[in-house]
């Protein structure tokens, strides 16, 4: 598998942070990213709800009207 490739960027971060990590070997580079990755995730699921609302709410509709279209066996009285 490839690893994606790398490109240097400027943050701009509080220094009392940035001086903190330091002194407790926080990577800051790699937590940063971290933080992104984890950013990007949660666009992308709001980003998926928003555009699948419409059909969403239809399904919970229908279950609320007609129930499940299957009951598992766990669930049977």
């Amino acid at each position: 598998m490839d690893t994606p490739r790398r490109r240097p960027v400027n943050l701009t971060l509080p220094e009392d942070l940035l001086s903190e990590a330091k002194t407790l070997n926080v990577n800051a580079s790699r937590e940063a990213e971290a933080g992104i990755r984890m950013a990007v995730k949660r666009a992308r699921e709001e980003e998926w709800l928003k555009s699948n609302r419409a059909a969403i709410d239809a399904h919970n509709k229908r279950v609320e009207k007609s129930g499940t279209l299957l009951t598992p066996s766990w669930a049977k009285d």
